[in-house]
């Protein structure tokens, strides 16, 4: 193996950095850095290491990334699953401005490349996940359809409601009394 820096597909929260950080310690394997979709290693892996890893990984859900398409990919979901859940990190960027700056190509490279990837645009995927975020702070009942509108960077709770309708068929109110399924994010 050439390089150490891995793509992993399907890393899409906390929980997914904390496996496959306790796969690289099993496998004994020095980690610079692990974020989401990709691993920083302090070494080159030799060809049984990175079949064994790979093993490892596959075993709990992930997988390397080889194709440079499929990196970018893995790459664009990571951005844009950072930025619903942590929007107020990137102040008031657009979507396409922060994954332009953070993967260094053009919005419309990284689009076209997602595409037909995925079947499905970025701002699908953006929506989808948006939904799944929406659903999930419904299900804390924390906070009300205003506080999520405002937190989700929506104007106003009607247009979240709108939104979210439109995207899984109940409105908020409906599906609180429903208790509606939610999908895991390397599902989407």
């Amino acid at each position: 193996m050439k390089q150490n820096i891995l793509h992993i597909k399907n890393m899409v929260c906390d929980r997914c950095l904390e496996s496959v950080k306790n796969t690289l310690k099993q496998h004994d394997l020095k980690f610079k850095h692990v974020s989401l979709g990709r691993i920083e290693l302090k070494d080159k892996l030799s060809a049984s290491q990175f079949e064994l890893l790979g093993e490892a990984l596959r075993a709990n859900g992930f997988e390397i990334v080889a194709e440079r398409a499929d990196k970018i990919v893995t790459d664009i979901k990571a951005v844009v699953i950072g930025w619903v859940y942590e929007h107020n990190q990137f102040g008031n960027k657009k979507l396409s401005e922060v994954l332009s700056q953070e993967l260094h190509y053009e919005y419309s490279h990284l689009t076209s490349i997602f595409t037909k990837a995925e079947g499905k645009s970025i701002q699908s995927f953006q929506n989808k996940i948006k939904a799944e975020r929406i659903k999930e702070l419904l299900e804390y009942d924390e906070l009300n359809i205003s506080e999520i509108a405002d937190k989700m960077g929506f104007g106003s709770a009607a247009y979240l409601s709108t939104f979210f309708k439109k995207e899984t068929g109940l409105n908020p109110s409906q599906f609180k009394l429903r208790h509606s399924e939610r999908k895991s994010l390397d599902n989407i």
